[in-house]
């Protein structure tokens, strides 16, 4: 059966921790298929959060996380692995002037 849609479910954002209705939340899909929803969980963001995203096209980037397990070591730890996996794939990072 499902479930009640008056039902008032609660989620996390994921960037911020706070609480809030699921309706007033937007999904997230860090593998960046949101449409194919078949034995899939979503994480949430808050709407404030979601607004603060930069919109633009991400290029690998998600699966270069997903890759590297983010949030699974110390920040320092990823970061170092982060840096050196995109040098070794696209070069050193270099300022344009």
């Amino acid at each position: 059966m499902w479930p009640s849609r008056n039902r008032a479910e609660t989620v996390t954002c994921l960037a911020c921790g706070s609480e809030v209705p699921r309706s007033r939340a937007r999904e997230y899909d860090k593998y960046g298929d949101r449409w194919d929803r078949e034995n899939k969980e979503f994480e949430h963001l808050c709407k404030s959060c979601h607004g603060d995203l930069c919109h633009h096209p991400r290029d690998e980037l998600e699966e270069l996380l997903v890759e590297l397990d983010a949030g699974e070591d110390t920040q320092a730890a990823f970061l170092e692995g982060y840096l050196a996996t995109v040098e070794e794939r696209y070069g050193t990072l270099e300022e344009e002037s």
